[in-house]
């Protein structure tokens, strides 16, 4: 029977600068795309998937994302508090831990998203999940599915699912994955990138990957909403 993840942690306590001066008054999650939040249409996927939990992170206008959370509908949510510091990706979820539990369970970037084509790709995530072989699966993209994105990938997917590093002709990382809380054992809490543990993982022959079939938008400056919108209307 394949494993379904029923929690999530959804990364929002990011200061959004590169998206000033929109993110002056208002979360970069809470920007709008196609008269929607950006962290909405994560929040789809996740309804989709049947996930019953969520836990979301505060730091940049705490008010703000305590009031989103308040407003979700159809899946539990919760808050994991950082207004004391800026933890980054991973420290982010470590602190999140004791509210997440001990099973693998899905993360979404809240200010990037990425459209469906064929089966739902939190879907593929969990059918692929093996908990034998893996401490976290990344889900990633062909550059040339992306708009608004200007880099050159980030890793290879061998021919038995283990990912590599690759930054000049890989496969872009787009925000979304399983992981299992083990991969955090033994790092000491504070400030730090997932990178560190992926790199870990990769070490150990433990990071795992799929290509998505859809396209990712990658909505980093106010420009890029735009181009975001013309994507989605063109769709």
């Amino acid at each position: 029977m394949s494993f379904h993840p029923h929690t999530a942690m959804i990364l929002a306590a990011g200061l959004g600068q590169r998206m000033r001066p929109l993110t002056l008054t208002t979360p970069k999650p809470l920007l709008k795309v196609a008269g929607k939040c950006i962290i909405d249409y994560g929040l789809d996927h996740l309804k989709a998937a049947r996930v019953q939990r969520a836990i979301v992170n505060k730091h940049y206008l705490p008010d703000q994302i305590e009031v989103w959370s308040k407003s979700v509908q159809g899946i539990d949510m919760q808050v994991s508090d950082e207004t004391d510091a800026v933890l980054e990706t991973g420290g982010g979820i470590q602190r999140a831990l004791p509210m997440l539990g001990e099973d693998p369970f899905f993360v979404l970037n809240s200010d990037c998203f990425w459209t469906e084509k064929g089966q739902p790709a939190l879907r593929r995530l969990a059918l692929l999940w093996n908990d034998a072989e893996m401490d976290c699966c990344l889900l990633l993209v062909d550059p040339k599915q992306t708009t608004g994105y200007d880099g050159q990938g980030d890793f290879t997917i061998g021919n038995d699912g283990r990912l590599t590093r690759n930054t000049s002709d890989g496969l872009a990382y787009i925000g979304g994955y399983i992981v299992h809380p083990r991969l955090f054992a033994g790092i000491a809490s504070g400030k730090f990138s997932m990178n560190v543990l992926w790199n870990k993982a990769i070490a150990k022959r433990r990071l795992f990957g799929i290509a998505h079939a859809g396209h990712w938008l990658h909505v980093g400056t106010p420009a890029a909403i735009a181009k975001a919108e013309a994507f989605l209307e063109g769709a």
